[in-house]
């Protein structure tokens, strides 16, 4: 294993002379030795480039890679000690479940009674020593995934495993139990792990840091807690969370700070108020919904569209109603025009 730390850009079209030409715009980052991470952003935002070039399938057009302080730009998948685990099972489907899984181990010339106690771990880990003796042609999608997920894991002396959206093609409820797993396999294996998605939930489960990307720029890397709570761009504050968070002028504010173009507030503090209330908003209610565990209320102030999760105990106003509703309080975050968190002084 091994820290790892990116100061690099990368394009793929020649000269890139303005951002839109970029896959990945300058950045500075660093993976620590045995932690979890995730790339989460939408479709096309680079965080698959990112995870190649970190694995060394594409080199950076401009910059370094380095393991362990160790210029590693330059080197091949192989001399980089990393495994890693694609959308769709990469297998032997005429091999068992054991030969696939001991077959990294087996390649690099470890010891037999070394590789059955590996394998055999693992396949306990994924719940998979029941299979041991069955052929992977016959398995379900699922299986070949574990089976998958398996050989990137069994190494013990990898620098890292990467995960590029693993659980893309898995069932649901199978998606929430392999997320399980692969968060205990790694807190006890300790190893480096950086998996890629555009699942929020995946991310936000899984990882200890993630890593929020748009547009070829890492926007935030925090914690679940600090992605919901203090967003660093408004990208942040649109992508986690469901909904989102509301983003009103600063102008509607009170005491919103001078530099401050637009006030973010999560719906889930957003509440019903009355005239006079410190914070408190006249909206139009726009539409009720009867989510199951919480009621989504949708409202008007001035331009702005603002959601509010309430109680399912609550009594709900009725559409095209006027109410008061408590938007500004210590969870409200102001941004610059830049989109960029501004800090406001407690």
């Amino acid at each position: 294993m091994a820290r790892i730390d990116l100061d690099l850009a990368h394009a793929y079209r020649p000269n890139p002379k303005v951002d839109a030409d970029y896959a990945l715009l300058p950045l500075k980052m660093s993976f620590d030795d045995g932690g979890a991470y995730a790339l989460l952003g939408p479709s096309g935002c680079g965080k698959t480039t990112m995870l190649n070039i970190i694995s060394g399938l594409v080199r950076p057009s401009h910059g370094t890679v380095k393991f362990g302080g160790e210029d590693v730009t330059a080197k091949t998948p192989q001399q980089r000690n990393i495994a890693q685990v694609f959308q769709f099972p990469v297998i032997y489907d005429t091999m068992t479940v054991a030969e696939n899984l001991a077959f990294p181990l087996r390649n690099r010339g470890v010891a037999p009674d070394r590789i059955k106690a590996r394998v055999g771990k693992i396949a306990e880990m994924l719940e998979l020593s029941a299979q041991m003796d069955q052929r992977a042609a016959g398995l379900a999608a699922d299986a070949k995934q574990k089976i998958s997920l398996g050989r990137g894991l069994v190494r013990e002396d990898v620098s890292a495993v990467l995960f590029d959206e693993p659980l893309t093609v898995i069932d649901p409820h199978l998606k929430w139990q392999l997320r399980r797993k692969l968060k205990q396999i790694h807190h006890e294996l300790k190893l480096t792990l950086i998996y890629v998605t555009h699942d929020q939930v995946e991310a936000l489960t899984f990882a200890d840091q993630v890593v929020v990307m748009t547009r070829g720029r890492a926007v935030q890397v925090g914690s679940a807690d600090a992605l919901f709570e203090r967003p660093e761009h408004m990208f942040v504050g649109h992508f986690i969370g469901s909904p989102g968070m509301n983003f009103l002028p600063a102008s509607l504010v009170p005491a919103a700070p001078e530099s401050a173009v637009t006030a973010g507030v999560r719906p889930e503090y957003v509440t019903l108020a009355h005239e006079g209330d410190s914070g408190a908003l006249l909206a139009t209610v726009v539409q009720v919904q009867d989510i199951g565990t919480y009621w989504l209320l949708t409202a008007r102030i001035g331009e702005a569209t603002v959601r509010a999760r309430l109680s399912p105990d609550t009594q709900v106003p009725s559409t095209g109603s006027t109410v008061w509703l408590g938007v500004v309080g210590s969870h409200t975050c102001f941004y610059a025009k830049d989109e960029t968190l501004i800090e406001v002084a407690a």
